[in-house]
């Protein structure tokens, strides 16, 4: 009998409910059969988003703003879904269920927008030299709309679930397994980066060279492809019940406190309501006490069992102190992950306006002609070399200087938003020069003979940038973070994501409308970006980079995290378990 049972895992069931069985279930074959999916979903979201500002101003017509703001939004959309992605996986659906519908409908999508870009109808006409391009019209957007909104819907429910499920193939109990889990996460990781380099090379040539349709009827292929070997694997996978939404938990508490706002705080926290075996408890802190009036005990706030047995609280109305420690230690990030958010809104610079740049510049390399979006394989061989540098070089001289293994959270966090920063003001520099040269050779000219690699420095920049930021914030938010919402905790990470494109979508319009009417009627963000002002923007976007690390400085010293390992190198992710010391 203990032989039997130490070949199943304590917490996972396989496709018939039944204990999983290690021999029969989990391990890295059903683990590497969901990478398939991720790889797909990479391809399909990046092979449309650093190329689709290109199609909307040379195919529909729209303003190069108009352009920019499609796409910041599409990208903040899909990691704001992440968000419904995980309530539906951890309240109703499971991780596998959600997995398969989302992938359905991010496939959906795709062959929606190969159709789009395929038949004549859903765009408008080429340009006529004699007369003003014509812009597309509702319907054309409407079914554009329609099929990249069905993408990030996909791509929400994917991401909130494939990492999660590729981890759930392993039992963190077991050494041999949990070694095993790390390396998945280092070859996740790593095949995120081959989608990504396969969408800004391989099919972004495809959509400017030989068609966009058929660019993204690979997507759709590739996705049912994927699908069909995620979905082999259904006897093999292993599957984790969920304990609840930690969204609802956390409702409960507010609400909780909320209602008895009113009552005053005993003088002794013993005597708040605490029913969390002892191994799990976390202990009362001082601050946010106003939430501490969740666990007090009032009248009403057991309700009588049906069937007649004990009384239990009503999670509405009582929470134990251990939940409300946990809504205590969410509250804590928010400072850090608000300061954060600026980030990726310089991110969206680089799938936008530096893509917009690159087709006004000289792409020509010999007699091959790159293609505008391709410009962003630098951005991601800038995170590869950044990694690579920080695991072999930088990780061990700092460990022999300090003692440590690498940068701690925050620190990564501090290099990500000083280099983007950086980074912008080389961008504001190199546009400065690209408008000089507009000026110099005419600002009708659609190609300058400037060269288009002057833009790899911000590429590489804020692709370095991205390198410590991502796993910087994915680090810290794992490991500060309870245990019991740590999907929570990485939905609140993509949501900075999410923000950042929306905050870059806010500044595009507001940059635009202001400008307009002080610029000589020529805003900054021109239709024509020779006769527009992109130097500034750039600049406002560095100006806002330094007053956020100022900020982002004071926050992070007023946040005294716990010291424990790290939970996420460089190129490792593992769970951890720390809390912050008050």
């Amino acid at each position: 009998m203990e032989r039997k049972m130490s070949w199943t895992v304590a917490d996972a069931v396989d496709y018939k409910g039944f204990p999983a069985d290690k021999s029969k279930t989990g391990g890295w074959v059903p683990a590497a059969l969901i990478l398939g999916i991720e790889i797909v979903e990479r391809l399909s979201t990046m092979g449309i988003a650093v190329n689709l500002v290109t199609y909307l101003g040379g195919t529909m017509h729209l303003p190069s703003s108009t352009s920019a703001n499609i796409v910041s939004d599409f990208m903040g959309t899909s990691f704001l879904l992440c968000l419904l992605g995980g309530f539906l996986a951890d309240s109703f659906l499971g991780r596998f269920k959600t997995i398969a519908i989302f992938s359905a409908v991010q496939m959906l999508g795709t062959g929606t927008l190969a159709l789009a870009t395929k038949l004549p109808q859903l765009r408008p006409s080429p340009c006529n030299p004699h007369q003003a391009c014509q812009e597309a019209n509702g319907f054309q957007m409407g079914i554009l709309y329609l099929a990249l909104y069905l993408i990030a819907l996909g791509t929400g429910g994917l991401k909130s679930s494939v990492s999660g499920f590729g981890t759930d193939q392993f039992d963190d109990k077991d050494e041999k397994e949990k070694a095993q889990m790390a390396y998945f996460f280092n070859r996740f990781f790593f095949f995120i980066s081959i989608g990504t380099l396969t969408a800004v090379t391989v099919l972004v040539y495809i959509q400017d060279e030989v068609g966009r349709s058929l660019g993204y009827g690979i997507c759709s292929i590739a996705m049912v492809v994927a699908i069909v070997v995620f979905l082999s694997g259904t006897t093999r996978y292993r599957y984790k019940k969920s304990s609840g939404s930690p969204i609802v938990h956390i409702f409960q508490v507010i609400v909780g406190a909320v209602r008895k706002r009113n009552l005053d705080l005993p003088y002794d926290v013993g005597m708040l309501y605490e029913t969390t075996p002892e191994p799990s408890r976390i202990h009362h802190t001082d601050q946010f006490l106003c939430l501490d009036k969740a666990a007090i005990v009032a009248e009403g706030d057991f309700e009588e069992n049906i069937n007649g047995g004990s009384s239990s609280p009503n999670p509405w109305k009582l929470s134990p102190v251990t939940r409300v420690e946990e809504v205590k230690m969410m509250a804590r990030l928010l400072p850090i992950w608000a300061t954060t958010i600026i980030f990726w809104t310089t991110y969206a610079q680089m799938i936008t306006y530096s893509v917009i740049q690159a087709t006004t510049m000289d792409r020509s390399m010999g007699s091959f002609k790159i293609p505008a979006g391709s410009l962003t394989v630098f951005f991601v061989a800038a995170i590869l070399i950044t990694l690579a540098l920080y695991d072999r070089i930088v990780m061990p001289l700092w460990k022999k200087w300090k003692g440590t293994p690498g940068f701690t959270n925050l620190q990564r966090i501090a290099l990500g938003l000083v280099l983007s920063t950086v980074g912008m003001a080389v961008s504001a520099l190199i546009e400065k020069k690209r408008l000089a040269a507009a000026n110099s050779e005419g600002r009708h000219n659609s190609t300058l003979t400037m060269s288009v690699f002057y833009l790899i420095p911000q590429f590489f920049l804020v692709g370095s940038g991205e390198a410590f930021m991502y796993t910087g914030q994915l680090d810290f938010f794992l490991t500060q973070s309870p245990k019991s919402m740590k999907t929570m905790s990485t939905g609140l990470f993509l949501t900075t994501l999410s923000l950042g494109f929306f905050v870059s979508s806010f500044l595009v319009s507001v940059v635009k409308k202001v400008t307009s009417a002080s610029h000589g009627g020529q805003d900054w963000l021109a239709d024509n970006i020779n006769y527009g002002r992109l130097d500034l923007f750039y600049w406002l976007l560095a100006g806002l980079g330094v007053i956020n690390f100022v900020v982002y400085l004071i926050c992070s010293i007023w946040f005294k995290p716990r010291k424990n390992k790290s939970a996420v190198e460089m190129e490792t992710v593992m769970n951890g378990n720390g809390e912050e010391k008050c």
